[in-house]
């Protein structure tokens, strides 16, 4: 495969009310396992259905040489799909079925063509990514999202494609899940294309592809030394601002002293040449050659000054435009063994059967603890959130809650009212506030200036993780234990940062469902919890 290639010349794409997204991007890749990063909106998943020919460009060319496999952030499939049918593989097994019933019809030949092993290789392929024993024609709609996803996975892998695009691939992947499918890709040596913010994944990469400005950025190594490289980049970036503003601050000091010293001189001649009695005609000739050389020496100075603040523009450019949350939150402050939650034989009822084992479950949480919530997808993680806040009535055991406010962000995000701006939603959280101090709140949050009056619904995933985490940790009272559910999900790796900044400000408890080890060790958890075939119990931090 060392001739599989990637190749886009001159590529440019507008969307049909002619926002532009790419203009004259060129770029080549070739075998390996490169991470396509950069922040949402970018172009990430746009360049990949350029790429696998699901859009077409408006200029420029785009040249796969090799087989294509491309898996989609959002898979276009309906409930009614079995899993041989997801996997293209339904015509193949029926016409096998045919000729093993006697039917020796030359169209079911044709049909297998070189799949003979077809059944062999597709059970290979589901049990490495954890669909072992998954019946072939059993319906997409009795799946959970995770086990969909490593379907689609499968059916491209199926194709031995020799070049991979995948898109956000471990989006709603529980972690055994993830582990495999990192296994999986590593074995793959073809070309492979990954559009992600997971970082565990992004590790497992031979280089790091950076998109921003119709420009391609290649870096090698993995996302850690993409991530070393950058940052030693910016420091080198705000030396030379440092340097450039000190720079344009002496030269635009040594051209008012060169103003003055003109003036001075000026002046100076003016008394001497009153004084000396000389001819009107030598001494206009005289104060015109002062006033020369002193024009000369100010357009000196004043071309430096343009110098020094071009050095600095171009130095002001090399820096990242990647704001961090920096935040104190003191009201958040949950003092040591205060007792938040406490939930004793918790039980749930579902379609007539019990969500959790015999007995029910135990939960308790005491003072500003950080806790992890893992398992597997399905196995109740969300149900227990809701019963915590009281959405959800348990149909056995006993709840006691603490006096301080719960606060709950699903994977929706959908606490904000999509219709009212930030700054309205903020209001409606904290309406005792007054409104210059709400105003210096949400400028805390990146919300600056005319941001703040957006309305929710216009805002990227980012953004509106932002806000409401504004509403939400500055709301009255303040919250005192802080629910979230896969929080890192569709977020790109600023917004991710973002969060982990506001976690690390927060001073109360938490509780998070996350398939994120590396986000889960970023925000300090000190406590891990797994639920898993009805039982929740304590474990140990992954990796420990």
């Amino acid at each position: 495969m060392s001739d599989v290639s990637v190749v886009c010349s001159g590529l440019s794409f507008s969307w049909p009310d002619d926002t532009p997204v790419f203009h004259d991007l060129s770029f080549a890749l070739g075998a390996g396992r490169t991470g396509l990063v950069a922040p949402n909106g970018s172009g990430k998943s746009t360049l990949l259905k350029l790429i696998a020919g699901e859009l077409r460009p408006s200029a420029g060319s785009v040249s796969v040489n090799g087989t294509l496999g491309y898996l989609p952030q959002s898979l276009p499939l309906t409930g009614d799909l079995t899993v041989a049918e997801v996997l293209g593989i339904a015509p193949v097994i029926r016409a096998l079925d045919a000729v093993e019933s006697g039917d020796v019809d030359e169209k079911h030949f044709t049909t297998i063509g070189d799949d003979w092993d077809i059944e062999e290789r597709t059970r290979a392929q589901l049990d490495r990514l954890g669909l072992a024993g998954l019946d072939l024609d059993r319906s997409l709609s009795t799946l959970s999202g995770g086990q969909i996803i490593s379907l689609g996975l499968a059916a491209q892998l199926l194709k031995r494609p020799d070049v991979l695009l995948l898109d956000e691939p471990t989006n709603n992947l529980d972690r055994d899940a993830r582990h495999k499918l990192y296994d999986v890709l590593s074995d793959f040596n073809g070309l492979l294309l990954v559009v992600a913010h997971d970082r565990a994944l992004l590790d497992r990469m031979d280089g790091i592809a950076e998109l921003g400005g119709s420009r391609l950025r290649f870096h090698g190594g993995n996302f850690s030394a993409y991530e070393e490289a950058v940052r030693a980049e910016q420091e080198v970036a705000e030396k030379n601002v440092r340097n450039a503003e000190q720079d344009l601050k002496r030269e635009k000091r040594e051209l008012q002293q060169a103003r003055e010293r003109a003036e001075r001189r000026a002046s100076n001649a003016a008394r001497n040449l009153k004084s000396a009695g000389l001819p009107r005609i030598f001494a206009g000739n005289m104060k015109r050659g002062a006033q020369e050389s002193a024009g000369r020496a100010g357009q000196m100075h004043a071309s430096r000054v343009g110098e020094a603040k071009a050095r600095l523009d171009e130095a002001g450019r090399a820096l990242r435009d990647e704001q961090r949350l920096s935040l104190d939150l003191p009201d958040t402050q949950v003092p040591a063994g205060r007792d938040l939650f406490l939930g004793e034989g918790l039980q749930v009822r579902h379609a007539g059967r019990d969500v959790f084992a015999a007995g029910g479950i135990d939960l308790s949480v005491r003072g500003p603890e950080r806790i992890a919530l893992t398992g597997p997808n399905g196995a109740g993680k969300t149900t227990l959130m809701r019963l915590i806040t009281g959405d959800l009535v348990p149909d056995g055991g006993r709840i006691k809650r603490g006096d301080g406010r719960i606060a709950y962000l699903s994977q929706r995000l959908d606490l904000l009212d999509t219709r009212l701006t930030v700054a309205e939603n903020f209001a409606a959280f904290a309406p005792e506030r007054p409104e210059a101090e709400r105003m210096n709140i949400l400028a805390r949050f990146l919300f600056r200036g005319a941001r703040a009056h957006l309305p929710v619904g216009a805002l990227s995933g980012g953004e509106r993780l932002r806000a409401t985490l504004a509403c939400v940790l500055c709301a009255e009272p303040a919250p005192q234990l802080l629910l979230l559910d896969e929080p890192t999900n569709n977020l790109d790796l600023v917004s991710v940062g973002q969060l982990e900044g506001a976690l690390h400000s927060y001073r109360g408890a938490f509780l998070v469902v996350s398939h994120d080890d590396r986000f889960l060790a970023e925000i300090g958890v000190n406590r891990w919890l797994r639920l898993a075939d009805g039982r929740l119990e304590t474990t140990s931090a992954p990796g420990a």
